[in-house]
């Protein structure tokens, strides 16, 4: 192991903060800024840095862990009446808007694999909205219940299409399928069985006597989770991601009021995931982003917007699902927004499908590049319109009737 790369990403991780706190004005989101000091000092620019084995492996871990942290962000218990049926509205429309956005591209000639676009179209950064949220105090607002919602099932319907059908270890995809539903019923096996050992009250007194201590037991147990599925989704054929994805949403399940019962637990798996694993895997991607390759001709530059408005299209239109939840326009502009920007599953996609050849490097580097853009631009335009004032109460049942 080699630890000088490895101390480059880590610097850059924690001077992006003070460099924020220094321009308060400039309102981008942390990620950006450490994908972007990726690539001004990787081999694109000024090749201070390079992704050794240490830093490849720690970025890998830390993409798992900030998709584990967007699975921890689904409370199903949220996914109930009118907002279920939103929500599946909404997807449904974002599924068969990515599906005509990628044959429109393959007929173009401007996609290898369509099938590969449209999946990294379909997914929504919930891990990058939900702070966004929260610092707007929309969360518990019927617009952040919808976002959310209606993020959390793309985040989900990507990962699992992704790990379906482009995993580099399982075969056909009617085998796939199959192993798919074994993990499904094995994580329903898993939450039963949680949720009867948190009913033993020696279990319980334990894990609450050793959860502050050096022992730090909900941690432990939390990683075992983690890894856990992950190991077992490997080992039917899927991505890592997909397992890391499932133990948030399982772990949720098994302990839905966490923030109000042990507060600190949440608080410590953030630090865990912000503080070290999820910059290492931003700053990694900005370093093997291929610069050089997306301004090697204008072709590859204009599919930059092109992407962008595919992502506003996919994942921006079908908000009108919303519009009987009494959002106001603003709202429903802002949702609309928020839900286009994406990037973790973008980055993840286009890496694997580089790996697998579905995927030609100037459209993975202008991919990239549009998920870039979303993050930066989508929630500065989101934010003034999620505080705007609403109108009148007639303006107000005036959009419900619509």
């Amino acid at each position: 192991m080699a630890y000088d790369n490895l101390f480059i990403v880590l610097a850059v991780a924690a001077g992006v903060p003070f460099l924020l706190a220094l321009l308060p004005r400039a309102r981008l989101p942390g990620p950006v800024l450490e994908i972007v000091a990726g690539v001004v000092l990787g081999p694109a620019v000024l090749d201070l840095v390079q992704p050794d084995a240490t830093v490849e492996a720690l970025s890998i871990i830390g993409l798992s862990f900030l998709l584990f942290l967007a699975g921890l962000e689904i409370d199903v218990r949220r996914w109930q009446g009118p907002l279920a049926r939103f929500v599946a509205a909404g997807l449904a429309g974002t599924v068969a808007l990515a599906v005509l956005v990628g044959w429109v591209l393959d007929l173009g000639g401007l996609a290898e694999s369509p099938l590969l676009v449209g999946i990294a179209l379909v997914a929504t950064s919930l891990g990058l909205l939900v702070p966004i949220l929260k610092d707007a105090d929309a969360v518990d607002r019927p617009v952040g219940q919808l976002i959310i919602g209606g993020a959390s099932a793309g985040e989900f319907t990507a990962v699992a299409l992704l790990s379906l059908f482009f995993s580099e270890h399982a075969s056909g995809p009617g085998v796939r399928l199959l192993l798919l539903l074994g993990l499904v019923c094995l994580t329903g096996l898993v939450v039963v069985t949680s949720m009867r050992a948190g009913r033993s009250r020696w279990l319980s007194r334990t894990v609450l006597k050793l959860a502050d201590t050096s022992a730090q037991i909900r941690i432990r147990l939390t990683m075992l989770l983690i890894v856990g599925l992950s190991a077992v989704a490997m080992h039917l054929g899927f991505e890592a991601i997909l397992g890391a994805f499932i133990a948030g949403a399982v772990l949720r399940m098994v302990d839905p009021d966490a923030e109000q019962t042990h507060p600190r637990f949440h608080v410590k798996l953030e630090g865990l995931g912000y503080g070290f694993l999820v910059p290492v895997f931003f700053v990694t991607s900005g370093i093997e982003f291929d610069l050089g390759t997306l301004f090697a001709d204008a072709g590859t530059v204009l599919r930059v917007p092109m992407f962008l408005a595919a992502l506003l299209l996919v994942r921006g239109l079908p908000v009108l699902a919303y519009r009987r939840a009494g959002l106001s326009r603003a709202e429903l502009v802002a949702a609309g927004l928020l839900q286009a920007t994406s990037l973790p599953l973008i980055v993840a996609a286009t890496t694997i499908g580089l790996k697998l050849d579905a995927i030609r490097p100037e459209n993975a580097a202008a991919l990239v590049a549009a998920g870039l853009l979303s993050v930066i631009v989508f929630p500065l335009l989101a934010l003034p319109l999620l505080n705007r004032p609403r109108g009148s109460a007639s303006a107000g049942s005036d959009e419900k009737q619509a």
